[in-house]
């Protein structure tokens, strides 16, 4: 399985997406600071996550949430 995930900086609020086959060592990861882009961001928590079926699909759905549509959606949502 694989998931799709969403998490939101504790420090500015602003919130990454991304997609793992495993969420809350992907979470640990981000917190660690060993992920370039979130370093300067930490910490994090999960403020959504969804299961896909293969990497295919959870791909597809990330790049939907990361565009400006799926961005109103998540905002709506979350």
């Amino acid at each position: 399985m694989h998931w799709v995930y969403v998490i939101k900086s504790r420090k500015d609020g602003k919130l990454y997406i991304g997609s793992t086959s495993a969420v809350e060592q992907r979470l640990q990861y981000h917190n660690s600071g060993k992920v370039r882009s979130t370093k300067s961001r930490r910490p994090f928590e999960i403020v959504f996550k969804e299961e896909h079926a293969d990497i295919t699909s959870a791909r597809k759905r990330e790049n939907f949430l990361k565009s400006g549509q799926g961005r109103k959606w998540l905002k709506e949502v979350i």
